[in-house]
């Protein structure tokens, strides 16, 4: 292999350009043409059609079948898990410039389908342009580090010498994953998570989110199409009530990656835990489980920049991101003047379906949008609602459609201020002073992402320490974290702060090995 360049993010593109925007829409009206096809299984390189299916709808407009997916069965993945270890005994074999190699393919093709994947982004989840293209980007990213990253741990890794021995210390991969990513980013930290155990040698079961397994067919088709040997990537949809805990619990799973719900990834480390008959291993578990993110505006604080900071954290998106801003913890001082700007910026963030590219769009599916009705609900009995709070209806549309809601003088302890919604409900909080939204802000058992807005350098060196999250971001959204840039994980129980997109995120799917030889 050629040397590699040095690691670029890639660079998204710009919807302010009507010829973007243009480029986009046709995408959409091609892919449209093949919502309700039928997608198989994957294992070992064969295709099966199987006659249970999970309907992805689109959220927009429900009524529209996005994609028919195969469902496997218990019986699929004893055979899946079969192969997998058939194949890891030669995959862990091929060099780590050969494996990267794929994982460099697979982004070249990523970039060439980039507006088609886009596009099958809008449909199925309901994003709009720019963050179904940061998504497919992220992704590009997540192939290109990794690759790079790869090779670095191939290598033998320093060790004290001795001069009666000649030691080395190496890594080996672990052999057959699951790996359970989340619907929110699609193709992002679905890539993200696949790649990484992949190209660190070990082979995978790929369980995609049954609110985006069309985007996980996908992912599956691109590692085919860029020369992936069979049966490393095997792809295995189905609900997680009916394989979730099967694959979980499967005595020869050596680990499980799984970025969602705090509840479920707590349920996985729990059953993982427990060996089961035949089990010859301590299955790992790596997980990101979400997170309670705050925003701190300071009395000092430019109040335009956090206004904008703020909106842009809350309801990018819907605020279907574990990244996203749920809490803004404003200092007295600046209280009121900083909900009448964001009252007035928050008009701007009309809802429409996603493929007109509004700047908020359905939330994913019908218990998503029930789940957030429910708390807004609550909500309305914990602090004072002031902008949203409505399900709406759209012309023509029978789509989730939630209005942006703000919520005011929310007590810290309030179920709102303390429980994550997952959706487009902000809750404002009123501080005392620094120290006391400090004091807020740590107050509750997540810890991923944070920002604090102040133009007194001492407090955020202050916040440095003090603030207990993740990825913590001074003057700047919470969201947005960029691979290489950012290594995104958080503390307590937003998971096991893998770091995913960070210098030693790939040693979660490694093991070390020490040889040592005496010198005669």
């Amino acid at each position: 292999m050629a040397k590699l360049k040095p690691f670029r993010n890639e660079k998204p593109l710009d919807f302010s350009r009507p010829s973007n925007v243009k480029k986009q829409r046709a995408a959409i009206e091609e892919v449209q043409q093949q919502y309700g096809k039928k997608y198989p299984l994957i294992i070992g390189g064969k295709r099966i059609f199987k006659k249970e299916k999970i309907a992805s709808r689109n959220p927009s407009h429900t009524p529209e079948v996005v994609g028919l997916v195969s469902k496997a069965a218990r019986s699929d993945i004893d055979r899946a898990m079969k192969i997998a270890w058939d194949a890891f005994e030669q995959w862990k074999r091929v060099p780590a410039e050969e494996r990267a190699s794929y994982l460099l393919k697979a982004a070249e093709i990523l970039r060439q389908r980039r507006l088609e994947i886009n596009a099958w982004m809008i449909s199925e989840v309901g994003k709009n342009y720019a963050e179904a293209d940061a998504d497919t980007c992220e992704a590009i990213d997540f192939l290109e580090y990794y690759a790079r990253e790869a090779i670095k741990f191939a290598q033998d890794q320093p060790v004290t010498r001795i001069p009666t021995e000649r030691n080395r210390y190496f890594y080996i991969p672990l052999g057959v994953g699951v790996i359970i990513p989340p619907w929110n980013f699609p193709m992002a930290i679905l890539t993200g998570m696949t790649s990484a155990a992949i190209v660190a040698g070990n082979t995978v079961l790929l369980k995609p989110a049954s609110d985006s397994p069309v985007m996980g067919y996908l992912l599956a088709e691109i590692m085919h199409e860029a020369g992936l040997p069979d049966g490393v990537l095997n792809f295995v949809p189905g609900s997680g009530a009916e394989i979730g805990d099967y694959l979980v619990q499967h005595p020869k799973t050596r680990f499980i990656s799984f970025t969602g719900s705090k509840e479920v990834g707590l349920r996985i480390n729990k059953l993982a835990a427990q060996p089961q008959p035949g089990q010859i291993w301590i299955k790992r578990v790596i997980a990101e489980m979400g997170g309670k993110d705050a925003i701190i505006v300071d009395s000092e604080a430019d109040l335009d920049a956090a206004v904008q900071g703020v909106l842009i954290s809350a309801y990018g998106f819907q605020g279907q991101k574990c990244s996203a801003c749920s809490r803004a913890i404003v200092d007295r001082k600046v209280y009121d003047e900083f909900l009448e700007r964001l009252l007035a910026g928050v008009e701007k963030y009309y809802v429409d379906d996603a493929r007109n590219n509004p700047p908020v769009g359905p939330v994913v599916s019908a218990a998503a949008e029930k789940k957030i009705l429910k708390y807004i609900q609550i909500g309305k009995k914990e602090g004072t609602l002031i902008y949203g709070g409505k399900k709406l209806r759209i012309e023509g549309k029978k789509g989730y459609y939630i209005q942006p809601t703000i919520f005011k003088d929310v007590d810290p302890h309030a179920r709102i201020a303390q429980e994550e919604i997952f959706g487009p409900v902000l809750a404002v909080i009123k501080a005392k002073n620094y120290n006391d939204a400090l004091r807020i802000a740590n107050d509750t058992e997540y810890g991923l992402t944070g920002s604090v807005y102040s133009t007194n350098q001492e407090k955020l060196d202050r916040a440095a320490i003090e603030f207990h999250v993740g990825n913590l971001y001074f003057n700047r959204k919470c969201t947005g974290a960029l691979v290489g840039v950012h290594p995104f994980g958080g503390f307590n129980m937003s998971g096991t702060d893998s770091k995913a997109g960070g210098p030693d995120y790939l040693l979660l799917y490694l093991q070390g090995k020490a040889v040592s030889q005496k010198i005669k």
